[in-house]
């Protein structure tokens, strides 16, 4: 796959060619990485490479001549010498984390992490399926919504094994759960944090899919933190909308649900059920239909 010379996201893709790499589709291009989907040494499963290096880095790559006529010249930022490099150490904390949450159930692995010129990679498992976006929108039946709930329990316990293992997510919401053989995985630990230091600006938001807390405590969120946004896309998947202000629409729900919802929505962290909870009542709510069916790991 070639681009037009002026996209900014050519620059990375031919840097992966040089370095051995078959690219065969550009899958995103964001302000701080580049995804593509590649292979090489005869291997015919192509992966997901990850590069740390998107818009706001490539500007200082072009020749000065050929910036004002670049793909999104006036969206891109360029970035300060220091700013690439507290980007580029970003990056390098997103690829330790993945190493550490790698044969964590439920969760997508890193393959493989390397090195190219001016950036960093790893990659990952190809997920056709895509992303939980599409459940969103899609018909409801009884049998759908409990393939939903199924996919939703899948990512419950990667965000459990998480956890289990010091991480916080800190970013849940349905681009990152991605489905695979109709079960969930969770992917994306770019705003992962080791609960072992504080990591992050005190202060975030508003997302719909974020807690209260980060407002004032993002850098040193909690696993419940994960709880209350895992919470978010499941009121959104079964009743249609996003709970606002403490509204919780939930008589779409199921009945067995509505508890465990509305506890894991609630605005303090330390009333929230833990994720292992939220699990089970997740699987229970999914069971009806889901459990004839066959669930195979990625």
């Amino acid at each position: 796959m070639r681009l037009h010379p002026l996209h900014p996201a050519a620059w990375v893709l031919d840097q992966l060619v040089t370095d051995g790499w078959q690219v065969h589709n550009l899958l995103s291009f964001t302000r701080a990485s580049t995804l593509t989907l590649v292979s090489r040494d005869g291997k015919a499963a192509p992966v997901v490479l990850k590069a740390g290096f998107g818009s706001n880095h490539v500007l200082s790559e072009l020749d000065e001549k050929d910036r004002p006529a670049a793909y999104g010249f006036y969206w891109y930022a360029e970035m300060s010498p220091a700013e690439r490099a507290i980007a580029r150490e970003d990056f390098q904390h997103e690829i330790a984390v993945a190493r550490v949450a790698t044969g964590a159930g439920q969760v997508v692995p890193l393959l493989e992490e390397g090195t190219a010129h001016r950036f960093d990679w790893y990659t990952m498992p190809y997920c056709p399926g895509g992303s939980f976006r599409s459940w969103l929108a899609a018909p409801r039946d009884e049998a759908t919504t409990a393939g939903g709930l199924g996919i939703l329990a899948d990512v419950a316990a990667g965000l459990t094994h998480l956890h289990e293992r010091g991480i916080v997510h800190r970013d849940v919401y349905q681009e990152n759960v991605l489905v695979h053989d109709g079960r969930g995985l969770i992917t994306d630990l770019g705003a992962a944090r080791l609960t072992a230091q504080a990591r992050g600006p005190v202060g975030r938001g508003p997302e719909v899919h974020w807690p209260p807390e980060y407002a004032c405590s993002y850098n040193t969120a909690t696993a419940s933190a994960d709880v209350f946004s895992l919470a978010v896309l499941v009121h959104r998947f079964v009743c249609g909308d996003i709970p606002r202000h403490g509204t919780h629409r939930l008589g779409s729900a199921p009945a067995g649900l509505r508890p465990m919802l509305t506890a894991a929505l609630a605005p303090t962290p330390r009333d929230r059920p833990s994720m292992a909870d939220l699990h089970a009542a997740l699987r229970q709510a999914a069971t009806p239909t889901s459990a004839t069916q066959p669930r195979r790991g990625l």
